[in-house]
């Protein structure tokens, strides 16, 4: 084993004083990590740090700490115990006390390594490991993404004993007569992985006394389909990604273009940037996505695990959170500027001839009108005449048919004289208070962008 794993140190490539951050629990397997880096850190001029996690689960916790440190000193190796109450740490995110000790212990590790300078952060997962990951995620309903397992190698992440099988390394320790401490909590079958490890792996070991090698096989293999399917995503990418100024928005066309297949991986794709990692989403979240995009519905959203989606007529739209809307209601003062929500700004002034109406400015009889007028944002039931038409109209349906977004919708500006819409800004004028013949004097409002109100004097 010690022969395999030279190879392995060696294939990494170091440089010279790499420094490493060892995670060492007091088990069997981190302490046969810890005695084959420390035989071979000398021999490829390697420097170590330890870092070992109390999580106050168990009441003897702090024998497990104090074993760590004291393998630690005997062999000149700088050992940091860090105590985390996992129990809390799990109650405050609302997390299992599994998922809640991997999180706690992965924080700590990299806050760690990445604030001393350590280029690797060597984990101790060997093959059983990944064979009862690969049974956990997929009872968990991960998809084929999601089913490639561990790899040796991820970011800061490394995982040399990944390929050794736990016999090899209980024979590596009874060989180097090595001590090392039982966490009881291995034994504690409330915990799911520890059911796959004592019962389910047990019984499919009866169908298959090979299935440990071959589950590890098959993850192997599903690792290098993800790296063809990373390609085929940076291909599609720049085509697909419409903006990333807010979240992220997709065209909805492009996507529905590619092979099924390819869509899950997108989707995935944009789930990891939008959220930074891909933590509790399952298939059936990327299926309610997949569902989404080819729906009939023109405007849907979906509430997924930190993150909101939502169908937005041809894009996709993702962000960690639901953007905020709120209500507004201003009162507009003649020739004083009113900056509106986002930062436009409304003017209004007196003129003695009418001005041209465009879609920044609108024109009125000002005899017709009382200040101040006010701005608001739409409310249920608001109907208008739009200018030109018969009729009222429900605002409302008028943007439905202007595919203007939901977003879009509630912040748009209706400028009233009293309780009638006279415009709504930026888009259409009402038929209230037309310039006619007989006019003797014109109010003209006009809507100016960020940093024009110095620059567009009426």
């Amino acid at each position: 084993m010690e022969r395999e794993f030279r190879k392995i140190v060696q294939q990494a490539g170091f440089g010279e004083g790499s420094v490493l951050l060892l995670a060492v629990s007091g088990g069997v397997d981190s302490v046969v990590l810890l005695d084959l880096m420390a035989r071979l850190g000398e021999h490829f001029a390697l420097k170590f740090q330890v870092l070992h996690l109390d999580h106050q689960i168990r009441t003897e916790s702090r024998v497990d700490a104090d074993f760590v440190a004291g393998i630690c000193a005997e062999r000149g190796i700088p050992c940091l115990v860090k105590t985390v109450d996992v129990p809390a740490f799990a109650k405050n995110r609302r997390l299992s006390l599994e998922t809640a000790g991997r999180e706690a212990r992965r924080e700590m590790l990299k806050c760690w390594a990445e604030e001393h300078g350590c280029v690797r952060i060597v984990l101790a997962h060997h093959r059983d490991d990944q064979a009862e990951t690969f049974l956990q995620r997929l009872l968990r309903g991960s998809g084929k993404s999601g089913l490639q397992g561990m790899t040796e190698l991820d970011g800061l992440w490394w995982r040399p004993l990944l390929g050794f099988s736990r016999q090899q390394i209980l024979e590596y320790a009874a060989q180097r007569k090595l001590d090392w401490v039982e966490d009881a909590s291995n034994e504690d079958t409330s915990f799911l992985r520890n059911r796959i490890r004592h019962r389910l792996l047990p019984d499919l070991r009866e169908y298959n006394p090979q299935i440990t090698q071959r589950l590890t096989s098959l993850c192997r293999q599903f690792q290098i389909e993800e790296d063809f399917w990373q390609q085929q995503i940076a291909s599609v990418w720049p085509r697909l990604l419409l903006s990333d100024n807010d979240g992220l928005r997709l065209d909805r066309q492009q996507f529905i273009a590619c092979h099924p297949a390819l869509q899950m991986r997108l989707l995935r794709e944009g789930l990891r940037l939008v959220r930074g990692d891909l933590k509790a989403i399952e298939a059936v979240h990327l299926d309610a996505l997949i569902e989404l995009m080819h729906s009939g519905r023109s405007q849907a959203e979906l509430d997924l695990p930190d993150c909101w989606a939502a169908r937005r007529y041809d894009q996709l739209w993702l962000r960690k959170t639901p953007p905020r809307v709120e209500g507004f209601d201003l009162l507009l003062e003649m020739g004083e500027p009113l900056i509106l929500p986002g930062g436009r700004t409304l003017l209004a002034e007196l003129q003695s001839h009418a001005g041209d109406e465009t879609c920044s400015q609108a024109v009125f009889d000002a005899a017709c009108l009382k200040f101040p007028l006010r701005v608001r944002s739409p409310r249920v039931g608001d109907r208008f005449h739009p200018s030109g038409m018969t009729g009222q109209r429900k605002i409302k349906d008028f943007l439905i048919d202007l595919k203007l977004e939901k977003e879009q919708r509630c912040s748009l500006p209706l400028l009233l004289n009293q309780e009638q819409i006279l415009w709504l800004v930026g888009l259409r004028r009402s038929a209230v208070a037309p310039v006619t013949d007989g006019c003797r004097e014109t109010l003209v409002v006009r809507l100016l962008e960020r940093g024009d109100l110095d620059t567009n004097p009426l």
